[in-house]
């Protein structure tokens, strides 16, 4: 019979993967510098999102299938490079810029909780850390269902908990006011950072990497 702690497994492997550097949290952490505490807020809220809707897909057996079916796969991944791209393209535009522009505030809520949602939707690589975390949650006592719905609904939680952390982390007066200094040569590496990402997405193969 399966207890609380047969949950601590797949929380903390899905905490390291989902904690782990990479588009998401580098994602966070430059809103967060360049507009502040809100902004890497509303971000990862989109980003926690994504990455359940992910789960939910996994839970059904529909992530796995995802994997297996080679046109979606490169369908999703060569989406998701691109955009990852896309993101590189403005950080670079933002680096090359003496002035930054600041959007109207109520579009700009909208535009990151789209822009997370987008980014994590994208990054069918997500199915890897969910289908790692229900494998090793899921008894083999006939309970699966329940306990599937339940690693799910935590992770999603913990996930914008992670997202939320970056985003308090990043927009600290001490990071903001580093960035403010340098803000060029902070864009510069993350549109390195997202271009080095997107191509990795793009030729990714499938398999954990």
């Amino acid at each position: 019979m399966a207890d609380g702690m047969s949950l601590v497994a797949p929380l903390l492997a899905f905490f390291i993967a989902a904690a782990s550097p990479g588009p998401a949290t580098l994602a966070v952490a430059a809103t967060a510098m360049a507009r502040g505490r809100r902004a890497g807020l509303l971000l990862g809220t989109g980003l926690a999102i994504g990455v359940t809707f992910w789960g939910a897909l996994t839970a059904l057996g529909l992530g796995a299938l995802l994997l297996l079916w080679a046109p979606a796969l490169l369908a999703v991944k060569v989406a998701g490079g691109l955009y990852l791209l896309y993101l590189a393209w403005l950080s670079a535009k933002s680096a090359l810029s003496a002035d930054e522009t600041r959007p109207d505030r109520a579009e700009e809520a909208q535009r990151l909780v789209t822009r997370g949602l987008t980014l994590n939707l994208m990054n069918p690589k997500a199915v890897l850390a969910w289908s790692a975390a229900i494998a090793v949650g899921v008894p083999g006592d006939g309970t699966g269902g329940g306990w599937i719905a339940a690693i799910v609904g935590l992770c999603a939680i913990m996930c914008l908990g992670i997202y939320s952390g970056y985003a308090l982390l990043f927009s600290a007066p001490p990071i903001a006011r580093g960035y403010a200094r340098a803000r060029r040569w902070c864009e510069a590496v993350f549109a390195l950072g997202f271009s080095a990402a997107g191509l990795r997405l793009i030729f990714w193969r499938g398999e954990a990497a």
